[in-house]
Protein backbone atom coordinates (compact mmCIF):
# COMPACT_ATOMS: atom_id res chain seq x y z
CA UNK A 1 0.00 0.00 0.00
CA UNK A 2 1.44 3.36 -1.00
CA UNK A 3 0.88 6.66 0.80
CA UNK A 4 2.15 10.22 0.64
CA UNK A 5 5.32 10.90 2.61
CA UNK A 6 3.53 13.87 4.18
CA UNK A 7 1.07 11.56 5.97
CA UNK A 8 3.75 9.59 7.84
CA UNK A 9 3.88 9.85 11.62
CA UNK A 10 5.98 8.45 14.43
CA UNK A 11 5.50 4.69 14.81
CA UNK A 12 4.49 3.98 11.20
CA UNK A 13 6.22 1.15 9.35
CA UNK A 14 7.51 1.67 5.80
CA UNK A 15 9.35 -0.39 3.19
CA UNK A 16 12.61 1.29 2.16
CA UNK A 17 15.19 -0.43 -0.03
CA UNK A 18 13.34 -3.73 0.35
CA UNK A 19 13.46 -3.76 4.17
CA UNK A 20 11.01 -2.75 6.90
CA UNK A 21 11.78 0.46 8.78
CA UNK A 22 9.91 2.19 11.61
CA UNK A 23 9.46 5.98 11.67
CA UNK A 24 11.12 7.34 14.81
CA UNK A 25 10.72 11.08 14.20
CA UNK A 26 9.20 13.37 11.57
CA UNK A 27 9.80 17.04 10.82
CA UNK A 28 8.22 19.22 8.13
CA UNK A 29 10.05 22.06 6.44
CA UNK A 30 8.66 24.71 4.12
CA UNK A 31 10.95 27.41 2.75
CA UNK A 32 8.31 29.63 1.15
CA UNK A 33 9.10 28.66 -2.43
CA UNK A 34 8.54 25.26 -3.88
CA UNK A 35 7.33 22.13 -2.19
CA UNK A 36 7.21 21.30 1.50
CA UNK A 37 9.78 18.72 2.55
CA UNK A 38 9.55 16.09 5.25
CA UNK A 39 12.59 14.83 7.09
CA UNK A 40 12.09 11.53 8.84
CA UNK A 41 14.39 9.54 11.05
CA UNK A 42 13.72 5.86 10.41
CA UNK A 43 15.03 2.75 12.18
CA UNK A 44 15.74 -0.56 10.44
CA UNK A 45 13.86 -3.33 12.26
CA UNK A 46 16.49 -6.00 11.47
CA UNK A 47 19.75 -4.15 12.15
CA UNK A 48 18.61 -1.32 14.43
CA UNK A 49 20.42 1.17 12.16
CA UNK A 50 18.96 4.71 12.02
CA UNK A 51 19.01 6.86 8.89
CA UNK A 52 17.57 10.22 7.88
CA UNK A 53 15.14 10.22 4.96
CA UNK A 54 14.28 13.49 3.20
CA UNK A 55 11.49 13.57 0.63
CA UNK A 56 8.90 15.96 -0.80
CA UNK A 57 5.61 15.60 1.06
CA UNK A 58 3.77 14.63 -2.15
CA UNK A 59 6.19 11.77 -2.95
CA UNK A 60 4.89 8.25 -2.54
CA UNK A 61 6.27 5.66 -0.12
CA UNK A 62 5.24 2.07 0.51
CA UNK A 63 3.73 1.37 3.94
CA UNK A 64 4.41 -2.06 5.39
CA UNK A 65 1.38 -4.25 6.09
CA UNK A 66 1.62 -4.40 9.89
CA UNK A 67 -0.98 -5.61 12.39
CA UNK A 68 -1.05 -4.79 16.11
CA UNK A 69 -2.09 -7.80 18.19
CA UNK A 70 -2.48 -7.99 21.96
CA UNK A 71 -0.21 -10.65 23.46
CA UNK A 72 0.93 -11.73 26.91
CA UNK A 73 4.54 -11.02 27.86
CA UNK A 74 6.18 -14.22 29.12
CA UNK A 75 9.84 -13.37 29.77
CA UNK A 76 13.00 -11.84 28.37
CA UNK A 77 16.44 -13.44 28.13
CA UNK A 78 18.46 -10.29 27.44
CA UNK A 79 18.56 -10.83 23.66
CA UNK A 80 14.88 -11.48 22.96
CA UNK A 81 11.47 -10.90 24.54
CA UNK A 82 8.95 -13.74 24.36
CA UNK A 83 5.20 -13.21 23.94
CA UNK A 84 2.26 -15.61 23.71
CA UNK A 85 -0.86 -15.26 21.59
CA UNK A 86 -3.73 -15.97 24.01
CA UNK A 87 -5.97 -17.26 21.21
CA UNK A 88 -3.66 -19.82 19.56
CA UNK A 89 -1.07 -20.16 22.39
CA UNK A 90 1.71 -19.68 19.82
CA UNK A 91 4.85 -18.04 21.15
CA UNK A 92 6.83 -15.43 19.27
CA UNK A 93 9.93 -13.43 20.07
CA UNK A 94 10.93 -9.82 19.50
CA UNK A 95 14.54 -8.65 19.54
CA UNK A 96 15.29 -6.60 22.68
CA UNK A 97 17.26 -4.16 20.52
CA UNK A 98 14.12 -3.37 18.49
CA UNK A 99 12.12 -2.60 21.65
CA UNK A 100 14.88 -0.56 23.30
CA UNK A 101 14.61 0.74 26.87
CA UNK A 102 10.91 -0.20 27.07
CA UNK A 103 12.01 -3.80 27.68
CA UNK A 104 13.20 -2.82 31.19
CA UNK A 105 9.63 -1.98 32.19
CA UNK A 106 7.72 -4.94 30.72
CA UNK A 107 6.03 -6.95 33.46
CA UNK A 108 5.69 -10.73 33.08
CA UNK A 109 2.08 -11.83 32.64
CA UNK A 110 0.87 -8.42 31.40
CA UNK A 111 -0.61 -7.90 27.94
CA UNK A 112 0.97 -5.58 25.37
CA UNK A 113 0.36 -4.87 21.70
CA UNK A 114 2.94 -6.51 19.42
CA UNK A 115 3.39 -5.32 15.82
CA UNK A 116 3.33 -8.26 13.40
CA UNK A 117 4.29 -8.39 9.72
CA UNK A 118 2.83 -11.70 8.62
CA UNK A 119 4.02 -14.12 11.31
CA UNK A 120 7.11 -12.09 12.19
CA UNK A 121 7.10 -9.85 15.30
CA UNK A 122 8.63 -6.43 14.63
CA UNK A 123 8.22 -4.37 17.80
CA UNK A 124 6.05 -3.67 20.85
CA UNK A 125 3.75 -0.65 21.06
CA UNK A 126 4.73 1.56 23.96
CA UNK A 127 1.89 2.00 26.45
CA UNK A 128 1.29 5.56 27.64
CA UNK A 129 2.15 4.60 31.21
CA UNK A 130 3.14 1.55 33.22
CA UNK A 131 2.32 0.85 36.89
CA UNK A 132 5.05 -0.91 38.84
CA UNK A 133 5.68 -1.63 42.52
CA UNK A 134 8.80 -0.36 44.30
CA UNK A 135 10.82 -3.33 45.60
CA UNK A 136 13.86 -1.46 46.93
CA UNK A 137 14.42 2.18 47.80
CA UNK A 138 17.05 4.22 49.62
CA UNK A 139 16.07 6.38 52.58
CA UNK A 140 15.81 10.06 51.70
CA UNK A 141 18.06 12.44 53.63
CA UNK A 142 16.08 14.68 56.00
CA UNK A 143 16.25 18.34 55.12
CA UNK A 144 17.36 17.61 51.56
CA UNK A 145 14.48 19.41 49.90
CA UNK A 146 16.17 21.96 47.67
CA UNK A 147 15.10 21.79 44.00
CA UNK A 148 12.93 18.62 44.04
CA UNK A 149 15.50 16.03 45.15
CA UNK A 150 15.35 12.49 43.80
CA UNK A 151 16.61 9.09 44.89
CA UNK A 152 17.17 5.73 43.19
CA UNK A 153 14.45 3.11 43.49
CA UNK A 154 14.21 -0.39 42.01
CA UNK A 155 10.88 -1.55 40.58
CA UNK A 156 9.56 -5.12 40.35
CA UNK A 157 11.01 -5.64 36.85
CA UNK A 158 14.52 -4.85 38.12
CA UNK A 159 14.80 -1.43 36.46
CA UNK A 160 15.96 1.58 38.47
CA UNK A 161 14.06 4.86 38.42
CA UNK A 162 14.65 8.26 40.01
CA UNK A 163 11.74 9.01 42.35
CA UNK A 164 10.90 11.75 44.90
CA UNK A 165 12.11 11.30 48.49
CA UNK A 166 8.63 10.45 49.87
CA UNK A 167 8.38 7.23 47.81
CA UNK A 168 9.07 4.08 49.86
CA UNK A 169 9.21 0.32 49.35
CA UNK A 170 5.81 -1.20 48.59
CA UNK A 171 4.46 1.93 46.86
CA UNK A 172 3.10 1.59 43.33
CA UNK A 173 4.22 4.26 40.89
CA UNK A 174 3.39 5.25 37.33
CA UNK A 175 6.33 5.40 34.89
CA UNK A 176 6.50 6.92 31.41
CA UNK A 177 8.11 4.03 29.46
CA UNK A 178 9.39 6.25 26.63
CA UNK A 179 11.52 8.35 28.97
CA UNK A 180 11.84 5.96 31.92
CA UNK A 181 10.80 8.76 34.28
CA UNK A 182 8.58 8.72 37.37
CA UNK A 183 5.15 10.30 36.75
CA UNK A 184 3.16 9.87 39.97
CA UNK A 185 2.44 7.63 42.95
CA UNK A 186 -0.71 5.51 42.70
CA UNK A 187 -3.12 6.19 45.53
CA UNK A 188 -4.19 2.92 47.17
Amino acid sequence: MHTNVGSLKKGDFVVHEGQIWQVVKTEFSFQGRGMAVMRAKIKNIESGKNIDLTRKTVDSIEKADVEAKQMQFLYGDGQELFFMDNDSFNQISVKSSAVGDLSKFLKEGEKYFVFLHGEKALNVRTPASIRLKITQSEQGAKGDTVSAPRKQATVETGATVLVPLFIKEGDTIVINPETGEYVERVKS
